[in-house]
This record gives structure tokens, sequence and C-alpha cells, in this order.
């Protein structure tokens, strides 16, 4: 008798997980199975695969063909490398183990009766103190009034307004600035 190594799927509609069957050639996906030798949970992050390694072993030397599928799966685990005698796969990732629940109700029941104090779960972020106290000093001095001694730091170009001014209102000369025109209609000169 043909014997095939094969997934049967089991579970609901988009949350399937296998197992790994050894079964007839002729029979159906999900069909009558001589032996169970493994699980598939696909859906789990990251996948879960159980694979009994010794009878994996037994019906592999006996014969039987893996599908394509778990061929892959055997792959992963190393039982295909140990029966072709080829180094052996790196290891499967594994899901962190679950917090121990009583663990977790005790540390609940301490901090709701006040007995620990619970830390924060992101550090505090430290004040830098040196570097504000300069940043004061730097506008301190910007603000002081240079006083009429003060030379411009750089001529003006020739023919160039300042950008803070606006173009000279209509009918003033050109040496008064809108500033002086404004203060002279006031005065009435």
């Amino acid at each position: 008798m043909a014997t095939k190594i094969k997934l049967m799927r089991l579970g609901k509609m988009r949350a399937p997980y296998y197992r790994i069957v050894v079964a007839d050639a002729r029979t159906k996906r999900d069909g009558r199975s001589i032996e169970t030798i493994g699980k598939y949970h696909p859906k789990q992050d990251p996948s879960f695969i159980e694979v009994d390694t010794e009878r994996a072993q037994y019906w592999l030397s006996v014969g039987a063909q893996p599908t394509e599928a778990v061929a892959a799966i055997f792959r992963v685990t190393g039982d295909w490398q140990k029966f072709k005698g080829q180094d052996a796969p790196p290891p499967m990732k594994t899901t962190a183990p679950k917090a121990d629940k009583h663990a977790a109700f005790a540390e609940a029941a301490a901090l709701a009766a006040g007995i620990v104090e619970k830390q924060a779960t992101t550090p505090r972020k430290k004040a830098e103190a040196k570097q504000p106290a300069a940043k004061v000093e730097q506008p301190a001095e910007a603000t002081a009034d240079p006083g009429p001694e003060a030379a411009p730091e750089s001529p003006p170009a020739p023919g160039a307004r300042p950008a803070a001014e606006s173009p000279p209102a209509p009918g003033a000369s050109p040496a008064e600035t809108p500033g002086e025109a404004s203060s002279t209609a006031e005065s009435g000169t």
C-alpha cells in the first residue's frame, strides 16, 4: 500500500489548523488516516509546528512520501535533513512564555492595597539645566540698545531697499522715507 504524509485540515473558515497524518495515498484530504504524527497552526505568530520526530523518521524510512507542504515543514523542523543525513537547519522561532496569572494577580492586588509602588513604564526625561541658562543670556545681549556709536554691520547696497520698508508713497520726494512723509504731513509743514 502506498502511503503519504499529508496535512489534514481542521478548524473553521479563515482559521485553519492542520494535523500531520500518515494516510493511504488514495484517501481524501480529510479522510481516514493511519496515524497522526504532528500538528501545524499557520495562523499563530510564529507558526506553531509540532512533529513526533521518531514516528516521522519511521514513516520516511518505510517509504511514505511527504507532500510538498509537509516536506517544507519537515525542512523547518530538521526532520528531512535528519532523514537525508544533512546538517540541521537554524533553530525555529518560538513564542514567548505566557505571564504567570497568579503572579500578575498578586502584583495587582498589592498595588491596589498600596503596598507596592509601581514605577513608570517609561523613564522620566532628565532636565538639562545648562542649555536653558545659556539660551536666556543670548537674547538679553541681542535686545540691548546698541546706542548711537554703533556702526551698521554692513552698508546697504546702492538702490536696494530694506525688506521691512514699503516703496515710497506717490508725491513724496526720493529723499523722504514713508515714515518721514507721514510725520511731515501730521505737523503741517
